[in-house]
């Protein structure tokens, strides 16, 4: 993707996601959080399915069950973040209609805080502030195919993007 390409996505990031923000009765710091807190777990998915893709084929079959075996020392090992089923992004959008997503999130969140202790306390888990709809709409933001396919260097940049965004409409860092 090239450095134009990126700003578009950017943008085109910003603006779904600020027009939601718009729409609800969330101030810019209310949001700031939240939002940032997905996109770091969009990222931490796409980084593990690479970091999973890899490990497959560096590491040995185990000759009984055909598959490699892979726990969260090979993650870790491998600089990546090891999440869990429930703490994926691909589960949190395929969430189904009645279950509720703010719960299922702040879980997620948890749970990579419990897999990680140099995470704990510092992710959101404030997701029952957002109405559920808002919520849905800003998973499915960050869950095209064009954002599952983007490598570590590009979210930086979109992360950096959106807290200069969240700076410039008010949402400081230290709100």
């Amino acid at each position: 993707m090239d450095s134009n390409q990126i700003k578009d996505v950017e943008k085109e990031l910003w603006s779904a996601a600020d027009s939601l923000r718009a729409n609800s009765k969330l101030t810019a710091a209310e949001y700031k959080d939240p939002v940032l807190g997905l996109i770091l777990l969009r990222f931490a998915q796409n980084r593990f399915e690479e970091t999973k893709k890899r490990l497959e084929k560096d590491l040995p079959v185990n000759p009984r069950t055909g598959k490699v075996d892979l726990d969260k020392d090979n993650f870790l090992g491998a600089s990546s973040l090891y999440l869990q089923e429930e703490s994926k992004y691909e589960h949190l959008a395929e969430l189904p209609e009645g279950k509720d997503i703010s719960e299922a999130v702040n879980h997620a969140m948890q749970l990579i805080e419990d897999d990680h202790a140099d995470l704990a306390g510092i992710l959101p888990k404030n997701y029952q502030d957002l109405d559920s709809d808002l919520l849905k709409e800003l998973i499915r933001i960050f869950n095209t195919d064009a954002i599952k396919s983007i490598s570590g260097d590009v979210f930086g940049r979109i992360y950096e993007y959106f807290l200069m965004q969240f700076s410039m409409s008010g949402a400081g860092a230290q709100e």
